[in-house]
């Protein structure tokens, strides 16, 4: 009888919560879960998410994600269905700036004007570091404005950092590979990271797809692990 009244009473509380709500306490659940798997494998780098258009209650998770430990923090446009120009994911991205977190965002070019708007975002938020997933994708080009960018004086924070995780493995055997390998010279080798995009690609088939690319040793081992340890503070 007292377990049927427990029942009841959990019944209740949720159909009082609107789903707005009910995502967000999933959110801040597979936070907490990601924080208690990291404690358990200290190899582990967990990344934390919000959702943007959740407000001030996104700030708060944020804030409080940080003061857990994490370093990370992602945000998927395309799935999430969040514009990156709208003033929320500015506040978002300011508020992991602030608090010493990397704000990951997918940037495969699913959404018109990604690349263009996530530039423009980085601007915004000068205190904050992005790592743009997969380069742009098949849109790669646009990110050599970067090479302007650093010429204009006080525009350019040299803030943004990529991975490079599908868009490799896409371009195995591409007419266009060597332009690649020059946008990735052209955004600065020490801003690249590799990636795998697991489980539509697998890390071994990208490291070997990564390989066949027309980077020096050096380049490669920069990509391959160097750039990561000294952006997350990993030991060799």
């Amino acid at each position: 009888m007292r377990l049927q009244t427990v029942l009841i009473a959990l019944v209740l509380l949720l159909a009082r919560k609107s789903p707005a709500q009910q995502v967000f306490d999933r959110i801040r659940e597979s936070n907490d879960a990601h924080f208690a798997l990291a404690k358990n494998h200290p190899e582990m780098l967990p990344i934390a998410t919000v959702h943007p258009y959740d407000g001030d209650a996104a700030l708060e998770e944020v804030t409080r994600v940080a003061a857990l430990g994490f370093k990370v923090l992602k945000l998927h446009p395309h799935t999430q269905k969040f514009d990156p120009s709208d003033p929320r994911v500015l506040a978002v991205v300011t508020r992991a700036g602030d608090l010493g977190m990397i704000v990951l965002v997918d940037n495969f070019n699913i959404i018109p004007g990604d690349s263009e708007k996530l530039f423009n975002l980085a601007l915004a938020a000068p205190r904050t570091k992005f790592i743009y997933a997969h380069l742009g994708g098949m849109n790669f080009r646009f990110w050599n404005v970067i090479r302007a960018a650093r010429t204009a004086k006080g525009l350019y924070a040299d803030n943004i950092y990529f991975d490079i995780a599908g868009t490799t493995v896409l371009l195995k055997n591409a007419p266009i590979r060597d332009e690649f390998v020059w946008t990735i010279r052209g955004v600065g080798v020490d801003h690249v990271l590799l990636g795998s995009d697991f489980p539509q690609f697998t890390l071994a088939e990208t490291l070997a797809v990564f390989e066949e690319l027309n980077l020096t040793a050096e380049e490669k081992k920069k990509i391959r692990y160097q750039n990561a340890q000294t952006m997350f503070g990993r030991k060799p």
